[in-house]
């Protein structure tokens, strides 16, 4: 068994007792799917984005709608291809209307499956999408204004921070500051050179 199949394997295992997960309130808040992330199990880059949102939540598939799709094309104008990644999110299921999650949700998410996503798939790095996704890898609040770009440690992996791509939809002029996240991210990876 190539190593590919084993760590999804491991992930089918780890994803089976919470098909439907109630460990926090957003378990019974009116979510359709658990989205627990797609992609390569043996991806160098992990994407950890905040929630699903309401595509996300009907397909079961993280970053589907219009934010997944402009981050599928800004990873691919840096050399990025999405089905080489692993995309996810802190928590799992939809919070009602989108709203940030509580920390209750996001501690105990992070505990029962981020941690474990991250330790089967063993990433080479990280890039978090917007400022929840850092906060809740990092524990402790930050700007992400002043922390994208930057690289921070999790667990011995290398952490990039950028914006999210549904901020980008609303700030088009933020494009390019998050495309240069994503180069140093691409360039960190030995995709592209420079950086």
């Amino acid at each position: 068994m190539d190593k590919k199949t084993f760590k999804q394997e491991l992930l089918d295992e780890l994803y089976a007792p919470y098909q439907q997960c109630m460990k926090c309130p957003l378990g019974s808040l009116g979510r359709t799917h658990v989205v627990f992330g797609t992609g390569n199990p043996d991806a160098d880059l992990m994407l950890i984005g905040e929630g699903p949102g309401n595509e996300e939540d009907k397909q079961g598939k993280p970053f589907v709608g219009r934010s997944g799709q402009l981050l599928t094309k800004l990873l691919h104008s840096v050399g990025i291809e999405r089905h080489d990644t692993f995309i996810t999110n802190i928590v799992k299921c939809r919070p009602p209307n989108n709203r940030k999650p509580f920390p209750i949700e996001s501690s105990t998410c992070k505990a029962i499956l981020l941690i474990k996503q991250i330790k089967i798939i063993r990433p080479r790095l990280i890039c978090t999408l917007g400022a929840t996704a850092l906060e809740c890898l990092l524990d402790k609040p930050v700007k992400i204004t002043q922390a994208r770009g930057k690289e921070f440690l999790f667990e011995n992996i290398k952490v990039i921070a950028t914006y999210h791509p549904a901020y980008i939809l609303r700030n088009p002029k933020e494009v390019e500051p998050m495309l240069n996240d994503l180069t140093k991210v691409a360039s960190l990876l030995g995709l592209i050179s420079g950086g």
